[in-house]
């Protein structure tokens, strides 16, 4: 399945927050004057250090990201030169991922403001359009949660790989709509750009252009051995990016063990059938994101918040539901019906507010080899599912099902054993 991923770039961040931070009125009402003419920020020139951020103005005289302090107060001596500020540029970043982890479970990005990557979050938006709609919408909805956050509206950009995606941001308009790579077409979009892109070695990009291969789809046309014995390994990640190909595993700052997203119900819905509607919109969110990874989740946690206006004296705030699977799984179909039987053991006692679904317990996903002249080799499971949707509708105490010990016993009650049907045990009580 190709994953989808969303960039969201704040060109120079470090120093926005700088600005901010200055421009933002004191409790007694005074506010610190922003300087002009050339900005360098990363500490004073005299310290050993390096430039984190500058303004246009000391750009245009030469300073860059990663140089010494003496260096660019060499290069610029009338520049101002701001110390940095590193715990409210942590805190800031942190804000602004945990309100996108209203969104998606997958988030990435640093809060160190001295890495290159400050100011670029990446999110994994497969299976979201469900929930939030179409991907422009959910953009801006993302963009709008976070204006409390970070200064300004972020650049955006979405493909089937971080470097496209990355791309796509970079290239994309600055509070405009984002630059949308249509899946599968990440080497056709990345093609017209330049092929310097491709790495920050300087001097393989120089010799790139020396070569004429001045595009990237002038690169992707060389064979990757031509290209592995020119510039090593270097040449294998210049290849895959070149053709559209993910050289990075996704690393969300959450551990991937733990997915869980949540949808309010605006007016509260009552009834079965439209509770069901929505659980399956968040299952299958999570289903999709986890088919992404090549993941598979073992355990389900579904949390039913009341709307208590119009509820019954005593009706509890939330029911919580705790479902262990029989298997580990990343079918949308199979975690629905299972925990769609818990409501209907269950029913919710007032109209429903919000549905939070958490998959937990995952692992990687395993296959299963099928015979090919036994179109009934997977009943097994199916089994399993089904007996323990019925231990559920009628009491884990009378489902069971029997397991063989020993067969040759000359006592027959020895033969076989009661067992408990997999996935039937609730792990916790139902609970306000």
């Amino acid at each position: 399945m190709t994953m989808r991923l969303l960039h969201l770039l704040w060109p120079h961040l470090p120093l926005r927050l700088a600005k901010a931070r200055a421009e933002t009125p004191s409790p007694d009402g005074t506010s610190a004057s922003w300087p002009h003419g050339p900005i360098v920020l990363g500490g004073q020139p005299w310290t050993d250090g390096t430039v984190v951020d500058a303004d246009p103005l000391a750009r245009a005289l030469g300073v860059r990201r990663g140089i010494p302090l003496g260096s660019a107060h060499r290069l610029a001596p009338e520049a101002t030169f701001l110390d940095l500020a590193p715990d409210p540029d942590r805190d800031a970043l942190e804000a602004a991922c945990e309100r996108l982890a209203i969104f998606s479970p997958g988030i990435a990005g640093t809060s160190d403001v001295t890495d290159p990557a400050f100011g670029r979050i990446a999110v994994h938006v497969d299976g979201l359009v469900r929930l939030w709609g179409v991907e422009e919408a959910l953009v801006a909805r993302m963009a709008d949660a976070l204006a409390q956050c970070l200064p300004g509206r972020p650049q955006a950009g979405i493909a089937g790989t971080a470097f496209a995606a990355s791309v796509a941001a970079a290239h994309a308009t600055e509070g405009g709509s984002p630059v949308l790579v249509p899946p599968g077409d990440d080497d056709r979009f990345l093609a017209p750009y330049p092929a310097g892109l491709l790495t920050r070695d300087l001097d393989i990009r120089a010799r790139l252009n020396r070569f004429g291969l001045r595009t990237i789809g002038a690169v992707a046309e060389l064979p990757r051995s031509a290209l592995v014995a020119r510039f090593g390994e270097e040449g294998a990640r210049i290849h895959a990016h070149a053709h559209g190909e993910e050289t990075e595993r996704f690393r969300p700052r959450r551990a991937q063990e733990r997915m869980l997203l949540g949808l309010a119900l605006e007016p509260p819905v009552e009834g079965l059938d439209a509770i069901r509607f929505v659980l399956r919109r968040l299952a299958a969110a999570l289903a999709d994101q986890l088919a992404a990874r090549g993941r598979a989740a073992g355990l389900a946690k579904l949390v039913v918040t009341h709307d208590l206006a119009f509820a019954r004296r005593g009706t509890p705030s939330h029911l919580r539901f705790e479902q262990r699977f029989p298997e580990p799984t990343a079918d949308v179909e199979a975690i629905e019906r299972l925990l769609f039987a818990r409501l209907e053991r269950t029913p919710p006692p007032a109209a429903v507010a919000r549905l939070v679904l958490e998959l937990d317990g995952t692992a990687p996903a395993a296959g299963q080899q099928l015979p090919l002249f036994t179109p009934q080799a997977a009943r097994d499971a199916r089994l399993a599912w089904q007996l323990a949707r019925l231990a559920i509708a009628f009491g884990t105490d009378r489902v069971r099902r029997f397991e063989l010990t020993d067969t040759e016993s000359p006592i027959p009650e020895a033969r076989w054993r009661w067992q408990p049907v997999a996935g039937a045990a609730v792990l916790g009580e139902d609970r306000p």
